[in-house]
């Protein structure tokens, strides 16, 4: 009897033990980082939202549900306010800025936690003519180039401290550059296979996969069998190939075409990159377009978009200008300039709409419709703001004229903003399930140096205007369908690790705001005014904006493709 007393006693002391241990553990009495209570959680599945809170122990949610009893270090009232995922830019500008201010404050402060990079040109990989190149062409912002590879670019920025995760494709451009240089030639075949190696070094380092911005020289002078070859390799580390294609407006349908063929002799997801018509006689193309792609997605390629939310375009000056000015580079574009009969060759061809190259001055309609924002030199900088059309006019000149002087004063690309499409388009574009958002600038501050220039207003509204003036005012899509596509789906579109969701195990890249009053402030006239209406934000569990103020907290990492090897 006294042994049953036993084993009986014993029984009830392990299941005691089982249950004080299960009890510690639970969310009713288990230690937590962070508690964000009582929030409409958006999860990032584009599911209907539900009351509940986020528990997070150091860097990751520990677990979605409702903790009445729970305690944390940190408890969060989000009561009548929206829990999301932090977003995503698709496409960040934000190479060089980040290496001045890493708090990304322009950005943080819309609920952007991670930042894409790589359209086109890269910040690696470099050798000595790349980075020449890169230290001829800085501007306001100066820095040195104490990198060689991409992937210890992205190392670099996290060692100084960002506040934002980074990662970045590898730009077709820039492995060109590094090869073959600034001029219109193609690869011989002993250059193509060097252009492959960087392809697959960059992409064992953990690059996103290929991003080319096909308009601008030398990356125009690429023929699509180069970016197929390139993709090839990216293709077999799981990579994506983006594209800012070859033509947005005349050639719309054919540049479309060129990207379903690289996509379909590659084996690669493609994304079109800030998706538009471009041009008032290109409008009504948009519809097309679109169908195009969804027809594209229905024969089994995987086929996305992504776009910012402004009826404006943001590039340089040197876009009025066919891309022969360009060959052999910055240098010999401001020699062309300064040659009498070449600039009137030049000038002949600006005046042609041709099917050949994209032409930003007729595709704007007007001068009045070129907006000038970003020089180099002190001199030139009074003519921030001012349209090509007002800026002709002060100097007496031919609007063209005007172009090429300035350009060549400046020793610059000049920042303009072109008016290009059309709200009507946007709103198409709006309602696609399948396109994700990318601001196409650079994360700032309204300080020093980043005041010297004007951005395009997407630098500081672009989220915030799909939240406020998309989804509230004009209703064009839904909260929970928006939110999705600022988080979860451009996640998993790019393979990021336990990024973009509000799940247990999940990294806490958390934004808590407002709906009522989530709105874009920055205007064209006047771009650098923040957005409102996040309250807080989080990332890797670690605080950045805390009641509506930056905590200067910056505990942004890189994030690597699928492709990394270990």
């Amino acid at each position: 009897m006294k042994q049953i007393f036993f084993w009986v006693g014993a029984f009830l002391t392990i299941v005691v033990a089982m249950f004080a241990q299960e009890q510690s553990q639970s969310p009713g009495t288990a230690e937590f980082d962070l508690i964000i209570k009582g929030g409409t959680v958006y999860d990032g599945t584009g599911t209907e939202p539900r009351q509940a809170d986020i528990a997070i122990r150091s860097d990751r949610i520990a677990r979605v549900g409702n903790f009445k009893a729970a305690k944390a270090k940190t408890v969060i009232d989000a009561k009548g306010l929206a829990v999301a995922p932090g977003f995503i830019n698709m496409l960040s500008w934000s190479t060089e800025s980040l290496i001045q201010d890493g708090r990304s404050q322009s950005e943080i402060r819309q609920g952007v936690t991670t930042e894409i990079m790589g359209e086109g040109e890269s910040m690696g990989p470099v050798n000595d003519r790349v980075r020449e190149h890169m230290l001829h062409t800085q501007t306001d912002i100066k820095y040195d180039v104490k990198w060689n590879t991409l992937a210890e670019y992205l190392q670099y920025l996290e060692k100084r401290g960002i506040s934002c995760n980074v990662a970045s494709f590898l730009g077709a451009t820039t492995v060109r550059e590094y090869v073959i240089g600034f001029e219109d030639k193609q690869p011989t075949p002993e250059q193509l296979e060097q252009m492959r190696e960087l392809v697959r070094k960059e992409m064992e380092a953990g690059a996103l996969g290929i991003g080319t911005s096909l308009i601008y020289p030398p990356a125009f002078y690429a023929k699509t069998e180069e970016l197929i070859e390139l993709c090839k390799v990216a293709a077999k580390y799981q990579g994506k190939y983006i594209s800012h294609m070859r033509s947005e407006g005349n050639q719309l349908f054919e540049a479309f075409d060129e990207l379903l063929r690289i996509a379909r002799e590659a084996n690669i997801p493609a994304e079109v990159y800030h998706i538009k018509a471009a041009g008032q006689k290109n409008w009504p193309k948009e519809s097309e377009l679109l169908a195009r792609i969804e027809g594209a997605q229905k024969d089994g390629l995987k086929i996305t978009a992504d776009m910012y939310t402004y009826t404006a375009a943001g590039t340089g000056l040197d876009a009025c200008l066919p891309p022969w000015t360009e060959d052999g580079g910055y240098p010999a574009l401001f020699k062309r300039l300064r040659d009498p009969a070449t600039r009137e060759k030049i000038k002949a061809e600006v005046k042609i709409d041709s099917d050949k190259w994209e032409n930003l001055y007729l595709a704007a309609g007007s001068p009045e419709k070129i907006l000038l924002v970003g020089f180099k030199s002190d001199k030139l900088k009074p003519l921030t703001g001012k349209t090509l059309a007002e800026v002709a006019k002060m100097r007496g000149k031919d609007p063209i004229d005007t172009i090429m002087d300035l350009i060549a004063e400046d020793e610059s690309r000049i920042g303009t903003v072109y008016y290009l499409m059309s709200e009507e388009n946007v709103k198409k574009e709006l309602r696609k399930p399948w396109i994700s958002f990318g601001s196409d600038e650079a994360s700032q501050a309204p300080e020093p140096p980043f005041t010297k220039s004007n951005p395009h207003p997407r630098a500081y509204g672009n989220f915030a205007r799909v939240l406020g003036k998309y989804v509230r005012h004009e209703k064009v899509l839904s909260m929970t369908d928006a939110i999705h596509r600022l988080s979860g789906q451009p996640a998993t579109n790019l393979g990021l690790d336990h990024r973009g969701f509000l799940k247990d195990g999940m990294f806490a890249d958390v934004v808590v705001f407002d709906p009522a009053t989530i709105s874009d402030r920055a205007t064209f006239e006047k771009p650098h005014q923040y957005a409102v209406g996040v309250k807080h934000a989080f990332v890797n569990g670690v605080q950045v904006i805390k009641d509506d103020e930056h905590t200067g907290a910056k505990p942004g990492r890189a994030l690597w493709g699928p492709g990394k090897t270990k």
